[in-house]
């Protein structure tokens, strides 16, 4: 199929996942329209040629306008973070999606591409090898989970109507540029030492950035039985805590002090921490451990991706250990302090 044709939108090009992905799209020679937030790294993705606009995405006629003559959608956006005000999260991943929606079905857009997150599994035990069949947890972890699900819900509710549609769920996902998964676990490190929350080691599913671009990248020229269909992706290659933590600092350069931390203490602490957090609404101050990130930490959760590679064709190229050190590099050259 020929692409180099192609009309794409990619929301959240100022982002992580999604500034990797119009980089990708535009060096492969898509005609990729860039939608973000931030002006600063919206003028260098312009600088590289690619056509950028700043839109808040709760706008839904600055939406509708700027996806006319799309015949992709990438809905790479999202508020993520395990803190924050639920009508922030609201507004940035459940009215953005809608309006997402409503753009593709007023522009009649052949295919959307969104992006999920397998957190919605997520439930405080340790879940191995988690398919894309089984339910949701029965009680969601905070605000950014509850409104991806309900954000999924706009897309299947479309789907039905007709809509093309093809979504990922990719886990945890790291690598050049990352500012939010392995920066946490970085400042984590602190004056103290990291903490080894819980008796075991647990196992950590993560996927490297250029991984998901490649699964975005398939998606786009997936069959027609994947329309309505959710692809969990991963590296497929999940890595016990203490190995993941200590070849991260290794990495970066960085000595890691460890200490092991009750797993009943530690969600004990950081419900204190919400509670305080709750309190201080008007700082907006975030705790700086939340229960969601003590369970993610003590608890393993693995994903199947079978179905990715069945029907998408997709297969992690880069593995974990090649992913770390491009990180480290990365890390290093940009003087991050820890």
């Amino acid at each position: 199929m020929n692409t180099s044709s192609r009309n794409v939108l990619v929301t959240g090009a100022t982002g992580f996942l999604g500034g990797h992905l119009a980089h990708r799209l535009h060096n492969a020679g898509w005609r990729v329209t860039a939608l973000g937030r931030n002006q600063a790294a919206g003028n260098a993705l312009a600088a590289q040629g690619i056509r950028f606009i700043k839109v808040e995405l709760d706008n839904a006629a600055a939406v509708s306008e700027a996806s006319r003559e799309q015949e992709i959608i990438f809905h790479a956006a999202a508020r993520s973070s395990p803190w924050g005000r639920y009508r922030d999260f609201h507004n940035d991943n459940v009215v953005a999606t809608q309006n997402i929606i409503a753009a593709c079905e007023q522009w009649e857009i052949p295919r959307l591409i969104h992006v999920s997150t397998p957190s919605i599994y997520f439930d405080f035990t340790d879940r191995l090898n988690i398919t894309e069949t089984q339910s949701p947890a029965t009680i969601l972890a905070n605000h950014y989970v509850r409104t991806k699900l309900m954000a999924e819900a706009l897309v299947d509710a479309a789907a039905a109507r007709g809509l093309k549609t093809v979504t990922l769920r990719p886990r945890a996902i790291f690598g050049p540029g990352d500012k939010t998964l392995f920066p946490r676990l970085i400042r984590a490190n602190g004056a103290r030492g990291f903490p080894l929350i819980g008796d075991s080691d647990p196992l950590m599913d993560i996927t490297y950035v250029e991984n998901v671009v490649d699964a975005l990248v398939l998606a786009a020229n997936a069959p027609p039985s994947a329309y309505g269909k959710k692809f969990n992706i991963t590296n497929g290659e999940p890595w016990p805590r203490l190995k993941l933590i200590q070849t991260l600092f290794s990495e970066v350069g960085q000595p890691l002090k460890t200490r092991c931390v009750n797993y009943h203490l530690a969600r004990h602490t950081a419900g204190l921490l919400e509670t305080i957090s709750k309190v201080c609404t008007l700082s907006h101050w975030e705790p700086p451990l939340t229960r969601y990130t003590v369970g993610v930490l003590a608890k393993s959760q693995t994903l199947d991706i079978s179905l990715a590679q069945s029907i998408l064709g997709y297969k992690p190229r880069v593995t974990i250990a090649d992913g770390l050190h491009e990180f480290g590099k990365w890390w290093k050259e940009s003087h991050h302090a820890g």
